[in-house]
């Protein structure tokens, strides 16, 4: 290894070692095409001393070739990186970067603007604790603004800031601050948003981003960064003890342990835990990471729990404390966001994969399908690419997991296509449902659901359903 790159190392490493035990909070910033995001990010990064030299020499350099302002470099190149996105001038894919400042560490998704990558936009809002929320001062509130404000809300996300962008191009006018403010709470009073800020900036001009403004002296509230820096969003997190099973670990006939992140509360050495679905109980014994055993696990942390006792637990088995039981059930409703070019279609077979338990299910009925951009609640049968709705679900077996707006990590599932195996659709649970709310449920063999989905992919002019 040469000196510079000894060098390049020890420094990440010092710079990990002092933002280590810092709180972390997980962004994404979100709004109308050209609005700014990825410039937003990249002014975030400048102005806080987080772009490294070879960095900006890059964007200097693409600047050049892909950029036609005025300017001498191009911020939003620091993100868009696909070189699709650097010839349009726009976000693709969710980008994510990592920076972090005095007071706390942070990973920002920028994620993009055009309608057709809304499943992309939703999958960067399935783990932010807050948002920002773009809105071109030049153009007001749009119908991406609503979409993606409608789709933060949908996916649990309880702070936003709205970021009014561009003051520099409407000559830092507060009448039009003032007036998109009103018009977005106004919007707003429909979501279920419980923190929301404003702040005009300009993401070109660094203006109210990390440093306060001489340009807009009529504006008394933080800027950008102080918001980022001090907003709590710890009083979101459950406190219930949630961990499933992703390994078991057996290396010899003296060590069988049981491995995952703790999905959210915390477990101690010495606590009773239960397993589901089978409902034995023992005492947690020991808790194994890496570094070492620890007295205590909590939210978020990898660690190989060993029980007292002899039980058998297998991938995709949940541990929880007695008194705090999940749902326990093979059907529930839930909110999907429909992610392919094919069609959502009730009484087909997919995989349901709730965390790391995978079972096979169906959609029995769409309740409803939402506009995302007019929030307008209809009936339908079916969800098509980029859309939003109510489905009831209906599993072979039973699962356990939370409402999503009680704990987003076991609330969470996503739905994978049998025959290709891709990820077609994300949903959020609402509640489950009691037998008694089942239409109908139906079991079939394994070789039934494989010629159902067979008949259905080479043959669909004859129907839904070959077997029923």
């Amino acid at each position: 290894m040469s000196n510079s790159t000894s060098l390049i190392a020890s420094d990440i490493e010092a710079y990990l070692k002092v933002h280590e035990n810092k709180d972390l909070l997980r962004i994404l910033t979100c709004g109308s095409v050209d609005d700014g995001k990825s410039t937003l990010i990249g002014r975030l990064l400048f102005d806080s001393k987080m772009i490294f030299e070879d960095q900006m020499a890059a964007i200097e350099k693409d600047s050049k070739r892909f950029n036609t302002t005025d300017e001498s470099f191009d911020l939003s190149l620091l993100v868009d990186g696909l070189q699709s996105e650097r010839e349009q001038g726009i976000t693709i894919d969710v980008a994510y970067r990592y920076f972090a400042t005095e007071q706390r560490k942070f990973i920002i998704a920028d994620t993009p603007g055009h309608e057709q990558y809304t499943r992309n936009m939703a999958t960067g809002a399935s783990t932010a604790d807050l948002a920002i929320i773009l809105i071109d001062a030049r153009h007001g509130v749009q119908v991406q603004t609503r979409r993606h404000s409608f789709i933060c809300s949908q996916l649990g996300i309880k702070h936003v800031i709205i970021a009014i962008n561009k003051m520099d191009v409407v000559n830092y006018d507060q009448g039009v601050y003032q007036a998109i403010k009103k018009d977005y709470r106004e919007f707003a009073e429909s979501l279920e948003f419980d923190d929301i800020r404003f702040v005009p900036i300009s993401a070109l001009k660094g203006d109210n981003v990390v440093n306060e403004s001489d340009n807009m002296p009529w504006y008394p509230g933080s800027t950008m960064m102080k918001l980022l820096n001090t907003v709590s969003v710890n009083r979101d997190k459950s406190s219930t003890f949630r961990m499933q099973v992703q390994y078991v670990n057996r290396p010899n006939l003296d060590f069988r342990g049981f491995c995952g992140t703790v999905a959210s509360g915390d477990i101690r050495v010495g606590d009773t835990i239960r397993t589901l679905p089978s409902g034995k109980e023992s005492k947690v014994q020991s808790i194994v990471t890496f570094d070492g055993q620890l007295e205590k696990a909590y939210e978020g942390m990898a660690v190989t729990i060993t029980l007292e006792d002899e039980i058998d637990i297998s991938r995709g088995d949940m541990l929880v404390r007695p008194h705090q039981l999940p749902y326990s059930s093979n059907s529930f409703d839930a909110d999907v966001v429909w992610m392919a070019e094919e069609a959502l279609q009730v009484d087909r077979e997919y995989v349901i994969k709730v965390g790391s338990k995978s079972v096979y299910g169906y959609v029995e009925k769409v309740n409803n399908r939402v506009d995302v951009n007019t929030l307008e609640v209809s009936n339908s049968s079916y969800l098509a690419l980029n859309e939003m709705g109510s489905c009831r679900f209906a599993l072979n077996e039973e699962i356990q997991f939370d409402s999503y707006k009680v704990n987003r990590s076991t609330g969470a599932f996503i739905i994978i296509d049998r025959l290709s195996n891709v990820t077609v659709g994300a949903g959020m649970i609402r509640n489950a449902l009691d037998d008694k709310d089942i239409t109908h449920k139906k079991e079939h063999s394994e070789f039934e659901i494989e010629l159902n989905a067979l008949v259905r992919k080479h043959f669909p002019h004859w129907g839904a359903k070959v077997i029923s």
